[in-house]
């Protein structure tokens, strides 16, 4: 049973009121943006996304500016490397991705032994690798609102052509869409997903709110447009819950918290679990 005054504690503290919001705003872009990317079978894309902007988080370290600028200018860069790289066919698509992926977790691990052996940050590698939502910064969150304002009108604006050339793009060429044009952008707004998703529960942990919920909301839906919402309301419920839970852990735990990343990873676990159960039956057929 909760402690009333537990729960009350929970909602006043400035630290997890910061974490809500943030992480609010990272499920709804995850959720959005995860539906495209698991149609689209682009989930190699999104984990090499996420992990490509572990070097952009550990340089924002080393020149001690706040992380979320080195995660999105690094993921952006990411995207548009594997936009000039390879965007046409699958193999080449991979295989960018891949050649992409490796040389940024190089620079990576070079960033984060000077965040360590020169900053002395020792804290560096967990923050970066498994995140630390609820030491980020209050004036984040107008900056965050624009991020996830701007990428949710493009995509409300975009709906359509987005979801034709996730479904076929060859239809999309017939059709005289810009497909290329759309593809980078896409790739843009699925590193602006990726980034938020690390600065909430860290790279290493990324790509689980990035594609289950997804992957999940697919499978309760009837239409396309539903599954936006499912996927939406799964990473809510994920995120929400993961920080109640590791907040309780001090209580429960011996007066250490567990990571909140483990407990949003863990909902959403069982939230694809539950929807491989009882989804398929009733699921949006590819």
């Amino acid at each position: 049973m909760t402690d009333p005054l537990h729960l009350a504690s929970f909602f006043q503290n400035s630290a997890v009121q910061t974490a809500l919001w943030i992480g609010a705003l990272a499920a709804i872009l995850n959720g959005t943006i995860g539906v495209f990317t698991v149609l689209r079978q682009h989930s190699f894309a999104g984990h090499a996304l996420g992990d490509s902007s572990s070097a952009g988080g550990s340089l924002a370290i080393f020149a001690g500016i706040s992380a979320l600028w080195g995660f999105l200018a690094m993921a952006w860069l990411a995207a548009l490397a594997m936009a000039v790289l390879g965007l046409r066919r699958a193999q080449e698509r991979d295989l960018a991705t891949g050649i992409v992926l490796g040389a940024t977790l190089g620079l990576s691990a070079l960033l984060l032994y000077f965040d360590v052996t020169l900053t002395r940050a020792s804290s560096a590698t967990v923050d970066v690798m498994f995140g630390s939502i609820f030491a980020l910064a209050p004036q984040l969150f107008w900056l965050i609102v624009a991020l996830v304002g701007v990428a949710i009108g493009l995509v409300l604006v975009l709906y359509r052509p987005l979801l034709l050339i996730a479904a076929d793009p060859d239809l999309g060429r017939a059709a005289g869409l810009p497909v290329r044009r759309l593809e980078i952008l896409y790739l843009l707004l699925l590193g602006t997903a990726a980034a938020l998703s690390a600065l909430s529960i860290g790279v290493i942990l990324a790509t689980a709110l990035l594609l289950g919920p997804a992957a999940s909301g697919l499978r309760l839906a009837r239409k396309p447009w539903q599954s936006f919402f499912y996927a939406q309301a799964i990473a809510l419920l994920a995120v929400f819950g993961g920080i109640y839970l590791a907040f309780s852990s001090y209580y429960w735990s011996g007066g250490t918290s567990w990571p909140v990343s483990f407990f949003v990873v863990l909902l959403i676990l069982l939230c694809y679990l539950a929807t491989a159960a009882w989804g398929p039956a009733r699921g949006l057929q590819r």
